[in-house]
């Protein structure tokens, strides 16, 4: 029974673990961190519009037809998987945003490849202006809606983390529309 219990305590730990450390790294550092080492504050960067995801995003729901229904998470966002020029890619919804915006890792995973001078256009974003490279996807996907050609802004991944869906995809569709706590996407 002591093994079992042992067990189930190491079980525990290494599902709590994990999540206290991505809930907060810094402070999950300091308490690994011996204790007469100094501890230096590192200079503050510019801030980041930062996407804070579920844990793991609900799968939309594929409806017959080209529909697809996307559930909320409990903060009420829309998240879900898409595929961008083929490649899986964790995005928001977010209809405020004019343009989809990805960062240049995202950018780069999905095969677009960028030179410094490529990033000529400010852009406004939550966190003030920032510099942005302007790009095509050659194909956006979720479920079986398809959407060619679609405009999209790439920022530094400093000043972006994560993916934003916005209306350069959106408006594309015949119908996007929120009903009983999920976003309904037509084509």
């Amino acid at each position: 029974m002591r093994n079992f219990v042992i067990l189930g305590l190491a079980v525990a730990a290494s599902v709590a673990i994990p999540a206290v450390y991505q809930s907060d790294p810094e402070a999950f550092h300091q308490f690994l961190k011996p204790a007469g080492e100094a501890t230096v504050a590192p200079a503050e960067p510019a801030p980041a519009l930062k996407i804070v995801a579920s844990p793991v995003p609900a799968a939309p729901e594929v409806l017959l037809g080209r529909k697809v229904k996307v559930s909320a998470d409990a903060r009420g966002h829309f998240i879900a998987d898409f595929k961008l020029n083929g490649r899986s890619v964790e995005g928001i919804v977010d209809t405020g945003a004019t343009t989809v915006a990805i960062n240049r890792s995202t950018a780069r995973h999905i095969g677009i490849s960028l030179r410094k001078d490529d990033f000529k256009h400010e852009v406004k974003t939550a966190n003030g202006v920032t510099r942005a490279a302007g790009v095509v996807i050659e194909r956006m996907q979720i479920g079986r809606i398809v959407v060619e050609n679609v405009p999209a802004a790439v920022l530094e991944d400093a000043a972006l983390d994560g993916t934003l869906v916005g209306m350069s995809f959106l408006s594309r569709l015949s119908k996007f529309q929120v009903e009983d706590g999920a976003l309904l996407l037509v084509q």
